[in-house]
């Protein structure tokens, strides 16, 4: 069954999760095994038999493909209108590997980098990987991404992102990163660099061959008068448990750079307080800064992974309570929709009315960060469009904003293919 839904969801793994990080003794419950091991729930059961008979059968390659692709385009390999809505343009071209959302921040992913050390089964850009190149997101030219800044001087932040940028060498890395810290581009003031290798691979940052030049070139950034922070994803308090990692992760900050850690809740991984209390107080134990927990993305096996928004509220405040002031930094629970970062902050009532208490964190629209807006409580409801307004309202306050930003987009698609657009 491995192989029929490795068909369909991508499969890597590194020795250093096989060895040091999964329980072999209680597999299949074990959460690092659930995390990147294939599981026959993650397809639905008509696709998996599907799936299972073409294997079984030998059945010609591209007969296997085709059915994959079919269950792939089924699983809203790109949510959020993170195709549609997120790409930007220079000069009417459209610059197919990075993505601006939010007005501060732009999200480049250097080609090089668009693979890991190990899949995560609930990565939300699974479709990175799986071969389907006109939905991935790539680019070789730096020269197009420090146009665009130059144009965009309102940017601040900017975020290699992948896959993994830490699976390049660092000389690669380096031709990505050193044109960030060029006169005329002093606006942006913060690099960021999205990576599971300090979990999936920490000896990235101890002993692989060039690990001591990753640490001047974070030296070097850091230096340029640039804040580097590395958006570090642990999603289990194992991944922390290697020395190895912990010494990643000392010889990172005594660069002078920042480890964020981010991760999403996910049922069968990381579903109860007491896991994210005591991954918190590890990170700050070792100087890194909880910032997200967030909710499972409406992508890929979501079904498998998604836990209900009030059980999502209720396990983060478990574990907040926990904790000490330092590890309070973590927000959550958190949806990254299409409108924008949206918090679940608590349940309430109000004129008799239950209601789900939401604030938009980041939205497409500037003036909307920080609005507070209700939600109907709905006990089952697991992402932002299963919600409807409370109060009476007939729209949440950015519906009609949206729709003015998406027009145009629809009116001009990216592709023909339906199964896409839908």
């Amino acid at each position: 069954m491995l192989r029929a839904v490795a068909h369909v969801l991508p499969f890597r793994v590194s020795s250093h999760v096989l060895e040091a990080l999964i329980d072999w003794s209680r597999v299949p419950e074990d959460p690092i095994y659930q995390l990147t091991i294939p599981q026959p729930g993650m397809l639905d059961a008509r696709d998996l038999d599907r799936m299972v008979d073409l294997v079984r059968r030998e059945a010609p390659r591209d007969a296997i493909t085709a059915a994959a692709r079919e269950i792939q385009l089924r699983m809203n390999p790109h949510p959020a209108g993170q195709l549609r809505l997120n790409v930007p343009t220079l000069d009417g071209e459209r610059l197919e590997g990075m993505q601006h959302k939010y007005r501060e921040t732009v999200l480049f992913f250097p080609s090089q980098g668009q693979t890991c050390h190990a899949y995560c089964t609930y990565c939300f850009r699974w479709a990175q990987f799986v071969a389907l190149d006109e939905l991935k997101f790539a680019s070789r030219e730096t020269e197009s991404l420090t146009a665009y800044l130059r144009a965009h001087r309102e940017v601040t932040d900017v975020l290699l992102t992948g896959g993994d940028p830490m699976v390049m060498k660092t000389k690669v890395l380096r031709r990505y990163v050193e044109p960030l810290l060029e006169p005329g581009l002093e606006h942006v003031q913060t690099i960021r660099i999205g990576t599971k290798a300090p979990a999936y691979w920490p000896y990235r940052f101890v002993t692989d061959p060039d690990a001591d030049d990753l640490m001047r070139l974070f030296e070097e950034v850091v230096a340029a008068g640039k804040h580097l922070a590395l958006m570090a994803h642990f999603s289990h308090p194992t991944e922390l448990d290697p020395p190895v990692a912990e010494v990643a992760i000392q010889r990172i900050r005594a660069t002078g750079a920042v480890v964020r850690c981010q991760a999403p809740l996910i049922r069968h991984v990381n579903d109860d307080a007491d896991t994210w209390a005591r991954m918190w107080e590890r990170q700050v134990r070792l100087g890194a800064v909880p910032y997200y927990l967030f909710v499972e993305r409406d992508t890929g096996p979501k079904h498998y992974f998604e836990v209900p928004l009030a059980r999502a509220l209720s396990i983060y405040r478990g574990a907040y309570q926990q904790v000490s002031g330092l590890g309070r930094t973590a927000r959550g629970p958190s949806m990254s929709a299409t409108p924008g970062k949206v918090l679940v902050d608590g349940v309430t009532q109000v004129a008799g009315e239950d209601v789900f208490v939401l604030r938009m964190v980041e939205g497409r629209d500037p003036s909307w960060a920080g609005e507070v807006f209700f939600a109907k409580y709905d006990p089952q409801a697991a992402w932002l469009d299963q919600l409807v307004p409370a109060r009476g309202a007939t729209e949440f306050f950015f519906e009609r904003g949206l729709r003015a930003m998406t027009a145009p987009a629809r009116a001009l698609p990216v592709t023909d293919d339906p199964r896409v657009l839908a």
